[in-house]
């Protein structure tokens, strides 16, 4: 990158941490320059995730996240160091630099992700013409019928893709090479299979896009590729533009000028109302289209983009983009199966609501919208694919740890339906009379086993004790078995401590101890000390003493001369870490790039956000004194193990005694005290 180093710098003290996670998790104070949080990374019911204002970083201590505003962008949305830049730059409003990528196959990479989301905006504009336009008339009445109005219709951008499979594709080819309409997901075609495509071939070569569904992006983005640069890869032969086949071949290749066997490409989407999809920034990365034909031909009814090299239908939850910030007001938010329902009780005022997007919920989108509510009401259609779509949702959700709570509506009433058929009203009493996830789930179980028997009830219990397991306290388990005994009047002891014993077994994972807990407090003062402030200060405008303390106390002078003098922290959890700390000396910039591996810097950023008692010369001395006691105990146990060994000599066997005792009488020394 040209010209980044000090333009990421700058960026990074104008974004304030606080401000930028803020967007994505809701924030408290909690101290003099910490906020906390739920964690985005993991689930969690009470809040580990901390944000140090002061120092410019977060950490949280239940997972071990840690790292800047940088890290924390590309962390939550999935995207490389130079596109969370562009997205913090985009967020304060600040011009990027012109950007060098590593390779050509980098920049191609990050110039097609660019082109698609142009394509998109540009098919966006397409569509929305197309239903103004007379042809468009059909999808107008479609959609008056469903109660849409003109402003909704503009505020979710809803178009009509014609009948015609090649009007948007001559729209398009004007401004977009080939090769990117056919990555983007809006046409289909077919080639000559009796002839290999060189730019088939080639393709593999110049344009490897990642397809793969969840897979990490990591193309950067690029401001010198120009809103509307397209890499230039070999194309069609132009003369195929009017193709009139409908899909069909029209012509033989002869492999001359052509790279590849002569082929139409042809619209995806066609005779369909169309529904942008959005990413939660806003910007347009697929279509859904629900058909206007009621013939054989007609194909499915809803028609969704397939996977891109900027859409993951598993990650994105529709309309996202413009309710996240009720959500986050409303502190909770209402899901939704589909775009329709979503826009019919966004239109009635709820503007909290969201829905899952082509296919069903996944962890990925229950942590996705973890970050602005932890809060769910589900309202999902009632009919039996409905009921099993709810409980699949709620038991992701519940192992997410977010309190549910679901509306079920008359029987034949979606929320689209219901709205227009009893009111936006009526729809708000539904919302506020929701159920607990498990009194629903509860009712579900006795509605299809009816507790007329023992078998019956043993049926029920069955049916809701994966519900029961996927819960992580041990404590709510526990509470929900005896909830369920009562309920379905349960009154054997025997099939009562039967549920209790199963619903209390819950697979768990041994987790190895985080550093941060097998380190002392001593180490923790010390590297407190390495990384206090005066740290960041040149050492020309310095003076310490030979015996390593300033004419004013210097925390971090004090604990590198103890440290480098005697080594007291070699063979100790810390010592990578401290070692990195020494190693900068008084040239750091940022203490938190110092750490060289993960680990270390999750250990810092523990260290410091847990900084409470105030460095002290006394404090300081403390902890090396506690160092010394620990370094001394571990020569000690050293030669105790040498002296055990076989084949000692006696003269070895005296100089290990001799330092038994030696080691013995430093570690009496009333000066070195108890430590820290």
């Amino acid at each position: 990158m040209l010209a980044t180093d000090n333009f990421k710098e700058t960026l990074k003290q104008q974004a304030d941490i606080v401000r930028v996670i803020g967007d994505y998790v809701k924030l408290r104070k909690a101290g003099a320059q910490n906020f906390s949080g739920l964690c985005p990374f993991h689930a969690e019911k009470t809040p580990s995730f901390s944000v140090h204002a002061t120092r410019q970083f977060f950490h949280c201590f239940g997972c071990g996240q840690s790292g800047d505003v940088f890290t924390f962008v590309q962390k939550v949305e999935n995207i490389s160091f130079p596109e969370a830049v562009r997205l913090i730059a985009q967020k304060l409003g600040v011009a990027m630099p012109k950007v060098a990528f590593s390779s050509p196959a980098e920049a191609r990479d990050a110039q097609v992700r660019m082109a698609l989301l142009d394509v998109h905006v540009r098919a966006t504009q397409f569509f929305q013409e197309s239903l103004r336009r007379s042809e468009g008339a059909s999808a107008r009445e479609y959609l008056k019928e469903r109660g849409l109005d003109e402003e909704t219709i503009a505020k979710f951008r809803i178009g009509f893709a014609p009948d015609s499979g090649f009007v948007l594709r001559d729209a398009l080819r004007r401004e977009f090479d080939e090769e990117v309409l056919r990555e983007s997901g809006l046409f289909s075609w077919k080639e000559d299979s009796r002839q290999p495509s060189a730019v088939s071939r080639q393709e593999k070569q110049v344009l490897p896009l990642r397809q793969a569904q969840g897979q990490d992006d990591k193309a950067p983005r690029d401001d010198t590729a120009g809103e509307h640069e397209i890499p230039r890869f070999a194309r069609d032969d132009k003369s195929g533009g009017d193709d009139k086949s409908g899909g069909r071949d029209n012509a033989r290749g002869d492999g001359k000028n052509s790279g590849v066997a002569p082929a139409a490409i042809y619209s995806k989407f066609r005779n369909r109302v169309m529904f942008p999809i959005c990413n939660d920034q806003g910007k347009v990365i697929a279509f859904t289209g629900r058909t206007l034909a009621t013939d054989e031909k007609a194909g499915p009814k809803y028609l969704n983009s397939p996977e891109t090299a900027i859409y993951s239908k598993s990650r994105v939850l529709f309309n996202l983009d413009a309710a996240k910030e009720a959500i986050r007001k409303l502190e909770y938010a209402v899901l939704v199966e589909g775009q329709m329902d979503c826009i019919s009780v966004y239109a009635a005022g709820f503007h909290n609501v969201i829905a899952s997007s082509g296919t069903a919920f996944t962890e990925v989108q229950a942590k996705l919208l973890g970050r602005f509510s932890k809060n769910v009401v589900v309202n999902f259609d009632p009919d039996t694919a409905g009921a099993r779509a709810t409980e699949r949702t709620l038991g992701l959700l519940v192992e997410e740890e977010f309190n549910i709570r679901v509306v079920t509506l008359e029987t034949g009433f979606d929320p689209d339906l219901f709205i227009r058929r009893q009111g936006k009203d009526a729809y708000g009493e539904a919302l506020k009379h929701s159920q607990k996830y498990f009194d629903y789930l509860i009712d579900r179980a006795r509605a299809q086993f009816p507790a007329r028997n023992a078998d019956s009830k043993v049926k029920a219990v069955n049916h809701l004790l994966p519900h029961i397991q996927r819960v992580p306290s041990r404590i709510v388990r526990d509470e929900l078995a005896m909830e369920i005994s009562q309920k379905l009047g349960i009154d054997s002891a025997v099939l009562r401590q039967e549920l209790k014993h199963v619903a209390g077994n819950r697979s768990a994972t041994a987790v190895k101890a985080p550093a941060e807990m097998q380190i002392t407090g001593a180490e923790r003062v010390l590297i407190r000390a390495l990384a206090s402030g005066n740290q960041m200060l040149t050492g020309e405008g310095r003076s310490s003493a030979r015996e390593g303390t300033d004419e004013e106390f210097d925390p971090c002078r004090q604990a590198q001369f103890a440290l480098q003098s005697e080594h007291l922290y070699e063979g100790l959890t810390s010592q990578s870490l401290i070692e990195a700390l020494l190693l900068a000396g008084v040239e750091a910039a940022d203490v938190m790039t110092l750490p060289k591996t993960e680990e270390d810097r999750r250990l810092l950023a523990s260290i410091l956000m847990s900084e409470a008692e105030e460095l002290t010369p006394e404090t300081v001395e403390g902890a090396v004194k506690a160092l010394r006691r620990i370094y001394l105990r571990h020569r000690r146990e050293e030669a105790q193990g040498a002296l055990q060994r076989p084949g000692v000599s006696a003269a070895e066997k005296q100089a290990l005694l001799q330092e038994k005792v030696r080691l013995k009488r430093a570690l009496m020394d009333p000066g070195l005290g108890e430590g820290a």
